[in-house]
């Protein structure tokens, strides 16, 4: 399969293949079907987050103890995860330095 050079921003979930289409801030190598992949993992996370949203309006549940935040964790892990797989090695670098994979 045919890997081209994808621009990723996490926070807004986007993929782009130019590098101008908007902000980003990791560069990938991904084949047609690993984009893919890492679609349904920002929506998996996106669908976590509305979770931890209304949970944090119920006062007696704390962050700790609530099984969306924990799907919303476990979802950013797997994102950043499958970036530093097909990262270039700045992305890599970076995403190590931020200790989220261990």
């Amino acid at each position: 399969m045919d890997r081209k050079r994808y621009y990723v921003n996490v926070e807004s979930g986007e993929i782009h293949p130019d590098k101008t289409a908007s902000g980003f801030e990791f560069e990938i190598e991904a084949t047609d079907r690993d984009v893919i992949e890492l679609k349904k993992l920002f929506d998996e996370c996106d669908r976590s987050a509305t979770k931890t949203f209304w949970r944090a309006h119920v006062p007696f549940l704390e962050y700790h103890n609530d099984q969306s935040n924990d799907e919303y964790d476990e979802a950013m892990k797997k994102i950043y995860k499958m970036i530093h797989d097909l990262g270039q090695p700045e992305t890599r670098e970076h995403i190590e330095s931020m200790g989220i994979l261990d």
